[in-house]
Formats: structure tokens, sequence, C-alpha cells
């Protein structure tokens, strides 16, 4: 399955891409599974991924939690808990 994955903040700048289409294998199934098949790629994925606590993530542009479901999503966002006011 092909998914478009797009990162932002200090996530993008330690993995050097604002996004990249990947062809994920049929073991991973949630966004937590598609973030540790990612770490593997390269140092600078491992290190944005270090720590789940600071990643949030969107299936499809919908806030979601990390044991979501990827089946079917055409894109999945990571990046580190928002904040404004």
């Amino acid at each position: 399955m092909a998914i478009d994955v797009l990162y932002f903040a200090w996530v993008r700048e330690s993995i050097g891409t604002g996004a990249e289409r990947v062809e994920v294998p049929d073991t991973v199934t949630s966004v937590a599974g598609l973030i540790d098949w990612l770490a593997v790629r390269s140092e600078g994925h491992a290190t944005a991924f270090a720590d789940r606590d600071r990643l949030r993530a969107a299936v499809d542009q919908v806030f979601v939690s990390l044991d979501t479901a990827i089946a079917g999503a055409r894109e999945v966002a990571i990046f580190p808990p928002v904040t404004g006011g």
C-alpha cells in the first residue's frame, strides 16, 4: 500500500524532507506501526521518532491517536504537539 507521509516542524528537520511516498508492507496496520517501520529507514527517522510522547498524527487530515489503523489511508502526517492561543 502506497501512502504519502508528511512531516512538520522539527520532525521534518530531523528527517531532512517534508514528505515522502512509501510502499508500506501489509504487516504495518497502525500509525504506531508505521512510525516503527519508518524509524529504521535512516538515522534522521530514528532521531525524529525516538520519543513517541512528542509525536502527534493525522490520517487523511483528521487528528488521530497513534494506535489508529491506516488501512485505506492516502496520507499520514506526523508532527509535534500543536500549541497556540
